[in-house]
């Protein structure tokens, strides 16, 4: 991950994720469905925000033009793995693997922020990890 102190903007240079779906029937579409949660999770972390007026309740963020999402030049490479336990609750030993990307990409991206500005004494970042909201910490940090 590299992070540029003047901007705030957040890099992330690769993603490794390693899952355990059992019994894999079709590798292909595991791959595809652990990918996607990946960039969903990078989404929440880094982009997504909702945003809603504070006096009359209506979603200010309703588009694509103010709700920002990730997209192909946001992305790292990605390193998956997968072990094999296979399910004893199924004759197939399969389990589900729609939701598992998304799971544990944002706090793994949240957390990899916070150790890159660990040595300029940032402790704390609300998601998402905006460029302007780490600016916000680097400069709330300085001395």
């Amino acid at each position: 991950m590299e992070i540029d102190p003047q901007t705030g903007v957040v890099r992330i240079d690769r993603f490794s994720a390693v899952d355990d779906f059992g019994t894999i029937i079709n590798p292909m579409i595991v791959e595809g469905q652990v990918h996607g949660g990946i960039v969903q999770g990078i989404g929440q972390a880094l982009l997504e925000n909702c945003v809603y007026d504070r006096e009359t309740g209506q979603l200010i963020t309703g588009s694509f033009m103010d709700y920002a999402m990730p997209r192909a030049d946001d992305l790292p490479d990605f390193k998956l793995g997968t072990v094999c336990t296979p399910c004893t609750h199924n004759p197939l030993g399969t389990k589900g693997c729609g939701e598992a990307g998304a799971i544990g990409s944002p706090p793994a991206v949240i957390n990899a922020v916070l150790d890159a500005l660990h040595s300029l004494g940032v402790k704390d970042l609300d998601m998402p990890a905006s460029p302007h909201r780490v600016w916000e910490a680097i400069d709330a940090a300085r001395p």
